[in-house]
């Protein structure tokens, strides 16, 4: 089989679905400030409200109001504590509750709550991924403000009981929160289902442009600027409107959403021929993360005696590209957060590999893969002195 290009790390960054791309451009003389109120400001605002209408039915949201827009999700979810901070320091209320496999960005906000002085707990997950749900009811009581549970794993694809995690937190009097990014658009993602007070969408991953992203407020959920300036977003997020990144998100969303059922049926699919194929070439592989409750489009697998950066270095020269774990945490040497929080030891964590699929997929990329890593994986086993 030829050298053939194949991306296999949708779950870092998503191309721009082609209507997405087309329609950016046809929007691209849509250049008016949407704060302006001659014709072509209210033109423009009319298509800003539009895409936010296109964001609430995505997550199920019945009041586009609800959607607040931002950078993306690091933007999206500081904010979020950043609310909690402000509350905290005024009110009795002031635990916080998140697990262990966050996202960076949610971890290093938590930290910085509890160097300021709020207590902060991060929840273990099992050898799955998932929390366990009689130790999140334990952790909550009158003084805990928020609950924070990511909706799915970006890392290993783990997907959390969101629903009952919102419960139990509601049931304490603690505002729930969940960072979406990685689940929209792969499987169905409910705001007034899972009862969340907060939720975060970032709009690169699901086909649309980087730099733009939402926030989700239920009404009553107190919410503080994180950018303080202007009128827009009714107050609670400053700035002269993205109006192509908007655009872009509020077309991607309805794309997203209309296109689920079949994407999710087929990345799946191709998902489980990858597992299989590369777990029958290699038997010693771990499976990383939940073998049902995981994203349709991701697989994380540990290799002994190899190490994920030379992994993937090797596949980069045979044109597979994949990842070793979050994109945010690529330029660090420490081994994955979340395959240490699971139980996996360092080596295995060191020797991970994340596939993540998506809308460009074929069967043909897949068979690869199974080609192309068995014979780079016994190289660096022969390499190492670990193996």
């Amino acid at each position: 089989m030829d050298r053939r290009f194949v991306y296999m790390d949708y779950n870092a960054t998503t191309p721009l679905h082609p209507e997405v791309k087309s329609r950016m451009i046809e929007d691209m003389e849509v250049y008016a400030n949407a704060s302006s109120l001659h014709e072509s400001g209210r033109s423009a605002h009319a298509r800003v409200e539009e895409a936010r209408a296109a964001v609430s039915r995505l997550i199920g949201a019945k009041d586009p109001s609800s959607i607040i827009f931002t950078s993306g999700g690091s933007e999206s979810n500081n904010t979020v504590f950043a609310s909690m901070f402000h509350l905290g320091r005024k009110g009795p209320r002031k635990g916080i509750v998140t697990t262990a496999i966050e996202h960076p960005c949610v971890l290093n906000a938590a930290k910085w709550l509890q160097e300021e002085g709020f207590p902060v707990r991060f929840l273990g997950v099992d050898s799955k991924g998932r929390i366990d749900l009689e130790e999140l009811r334990s952790s909550v009581g009158p003084e805990t403000l928020l609950v924070s549970v990511m909706a799915a794993n970006n890392e290993i694809g783990t997907i959390q009981d969101t629903a009952a995690a919102s419960s139990i937190a509601k049931a304490a009097g603690a505002f729930f929160h969940t960072d979406a990014t990685q689940c929209a658009g792969k499987i169905p993602v409910d705001v007034e289902a899972w009862g969340a007070d907060y939720l975060t969408l970032s709009c690169h991953k699901i086909y649309g442009p980087k730099g733009i992203g939402a926030l989700y407020v239920r009404k009553g959920a107190p919410i503080v600027p994180l950018i303080r300036g202007g009128h827009q977003e009714h107050g609670h997020r400053a700035g002269t409107y993205n109006n192509l990144g908007i655009l872009g998100f509020g077309i991607a969303a309805d794309l997203a959403l209309k296109e689920l059922p079949e994407y999710s049926a087929r990345v799946r699919r191709l998902r489980e021929r990858l597992r299989d194929g590369l777990v029958r070439s290699l038997p010693y592989a771990h499976v990383n993360g939940h073998e049902t409750e995981v994203l349709p489009n991701t697989l994380n697998l540990s290799f002994p005696g190899a190490e994920g950066e030379s992994i993937l270095l090797y596949l980069d020269l045979e044109g597979i590209q994949v990842s070793t774990g979050s994109a945010c945490a690529s330029g660090s040497l420490e081994p994955s957060h979340v395959l240490l929080a699971t139980g996996l030891g360092p080596e295995l964590a060191h020797g991970s590999i994340r596939f993540s699929l998506g809308r460009d997929s074929t069967e043909a990329d897949v068979d690869y893969v199974i080609e192309k890593l068995p014979p780079v994986i016994e190289r660096l086993r022969r390499m190492s002195t670990v193996a």
